[in-house]
C-alpha cells in the first residue's frame, strides 16, 4: 500500500528537502497534516521563507527503498542545494525484522546523502527519532509484543542518534512524546497505527526551534 510524494519547493522561497517513510509522507491524514508541511507553515508564520517541502517518503519503505528512490528523483531534478533536509527512517527496518547493527550502514549513508543535498553541511540536516508503534492497537491486533517492540527502537534510535551527532547533524527526540501521548485515540490515525495530525503537530513543536536555528544561521 505504498503511497509517495515529491511536491517541488516554490523557487522563490528556502528549500526544505524531507525524506522518509509513511511518517513523512503522513499516512492517514490529509496533505496539510503531514509534519514537513505543518513544520513549514510554522516557521512562515513568523516570517522565515520557506516553501512548500519536497517530500520523497512512501508507506513501508525501508533505508535501501528509500535510497533507491532518491536516484529516481535526482535523475528527473536535481535535490542539491536545499537550505534544510530532514530524515526519519527506519522503521520498516526494524519491522521486517532488521537488527539495529545492519541498519547502520545504509542510515549512515542516507545522512550522508542529506547533508550533500544540504551543500554538504550535516548542521542543515535534522533526524527525527523513530516512535514506538509497539504501543498502537495495530501491533496488539497483529501480535507483537510492546516490550520486545520497544527494545528494538531503543536500539535503532540509539544507533540513528550516534551517527547523528557523530555527523554533527541534529536530532530531535520525538520518541518519548509519542510513548506518552500514543496511547491516547486522538493521537493515532483511524488505522490505529499511524500518528493523527495532532500528534504531528507535537513533532512539528520539537522540530520547530532546530528547524529556526538551521535557517536562520
Amino acid at each position: 500500500m505504498p503511497s509517495a510524494a515529491g511536491a517541488a519547493p516554490d523557487a522563490a522561497a528556502t528549500g526544505y528537502l524531507a525524506l522518509g517513510d509513511s511518517y513523512t509522507i503522513g499516512e492517514g491524514v490529509d496533505p496539510s497534516a503531514r509534519w514537513p508541511v505543518q513544520l513549514a507553515a510554522a516557521l512562515r508564520a513568523p516570517g522565515i521563507a520557506v516553501g512548500t517541502p519536497r517530500i520523497i517518503a512512501a508507506t513501508g519503505w525501508t533505508c535501501d527503498e528509500l535510497d533507491a528512490a532518491i536516484d529516481v528523483a535526482q535523475a528527473h531534478e536535481p535535490l542539491q542545494g536545499q537550505a534544510m533536509v530532514s530524515l526519519l527512517i527506519g522503521v520498516n527496518d526494524q519491522y521486517r525484522g532488521r537488527t539495529a547493527d545492519s541498519f547502520r550502514a545504509p542510515f549512515a549513508a542516507l545522512l550522508r546523502r542529506a547533508a550533500g543535498f544540504a551543500g554538504g553541511a550535516a548542521r542543515r540536516v535534522m533526524v527525527l527519532a523513530i516512535p514506538d508503534w509497539g504501543m498502537t492497537p495495530f501491533a496488539r491486533v497483529h501480535g507483537r509484543e510492546p516490550a520486545q517492540v520497544a527494545v528494538q527502537i531503543d536500539a535503532f534510535n540509539a544507533v540513528a542518534r550516534e551517527e547523528c551527532v557523530a555527523a554533527g547533524a541534529h536530532w530531535v527526540d520525538i520518541a518519548a512524546p509519542y510513548r506518552a501521548r500514543a496511547s491516547e485515540p486522538e493521537m493515532l490515525a483511524g488505522d490505529g497505527l499511524h500518528p493523527s495530525a495532532a500528534m504531528y503537530a507535537l513533532w512539528t513543536a520539537l522540530a520547530l526551534p532546530v528547524a529556526q536555528g538551521i535557517l536562520r544561521a
